[in-house]
């Protein structure tokens, strides 16, 4: 095959590759939405997030990913953060509520949302964090592997670094509804099946060892659930007489069959638009 030729494969093949991804602005905006084919940035200039005060009952957790997460911005090293367990109970409010928290102390730091399906692109994802002066929370929320999911293989390149190591200016935290990111019966499954059982399933248990900080979130008493909606109600100038509140909100999460912060907020934003009361 001649030169000419050559040439030509090679100019059809350059043009079918995707065009790389440009440097992002990171001025742009407080947080980013990563996707992929293409590779994109994209800039959210509105995050949807609640104050910190406003999440009650998880006040430990708070201010420990606060603290965590304050040395990080200020250029300090920081633990990868696994906020785990019940659902509806704030995990992901939180970490949205503290980076908010932040930005006027820090308005370096930005927060990268990362979906788990796009997890296998996060090696080229680190790339263009690594080269940017600013500090990223790398946020992938609701994070879990099924038994033949490969993409906790893609999470070690976040919680580990390979050979290049983790980016200094990267922090990652994960919400999930489990602790050990797989289902219980399935870590069960696989150690009756396997030949050896005891590595049967540690290589993907293990992941959540590698995260410095674990955080349990749990459901909430009724006591803290009212208190949620107290707080909502101040906060919002909803005023309402303190029974018929607490009858309608005890009627509300007995309807729903569960107590979370997600409960309170839905009976919230009811209470408040039958009392002509507009929330952000």
């Amino acid at each position: 095959m001649d030169d000419q030729a050559l040439n030509r494969i090679a100019d059809a093949l350059e043009r079918m590759a995707p065009a790389p991804l440009a440097t992002p602005d990171f001025n742009a905006a407080p947080a980013f939405v990563w996707h992929v084919e293409p590779d994109r940035l994209e800039p959210v200039t509105q995050v949807n997030r609640v104050d910190l005060d406003l999440l009650v009952g998880i006040n430990r957790s708070r201010d420990t990913l606060l603290d965590n997460t304050r040395r990080f911005a200020a250029g300090y090293k920081a633990n990868n953060a696994l906020l785990w367990g019940a659902r509806g109970m704030g995990k992901s409010s939180l970490v949205k509520a503290v980076h908010g928290t932040l930005q006027d102390e820090h308005p370096d730091l930005k927060l990268v949302e990362l979906q788990r399906e796009d997890m296998g692109s996060v090696a080229r994802l680190l790339n263009h964090l690594r080269a940017a002066p600013h500090r990223f929370i790398l946020f992938c929320d609701d994070l879990s592997f099924s038994h033949d999911d490969q993409h906790y293989k893609s999470l070690k390149a976040v919680l580990d670094g390979g050979i290049e190591g983790r980016p200094e200016n990267v922090v990652f935290y994960a919400t999930s509804n489990r602790r050990h990111l797989m289902p219980r019966d399935m870590i069960e499954n696989e150690r009756s099946s396997a030949i050896n059982p005891s590595e049967a399933v540690e290589e993907k248990v293990s992941l959540s060892d590698r995260f410095g900080l674990w955080l349990g979130f749990h459901p909430c008493d009724q006591d803290e659930y009212l208190a949620m909606i107290d707080r909502y109600c101040a906060a919002h100038g909803v005023k309402v007489d303190p029974e018929t509140l607490r009858a309608e909100a005890i009627e509300w999460q007995a309807t729903r069959g569960a107590r979370s912060g997600r409960v309170a907020w839905q009976f919230f934003v009811d209470l408040a638009g039958r009392n002509g009361v507009h929330i952000g």
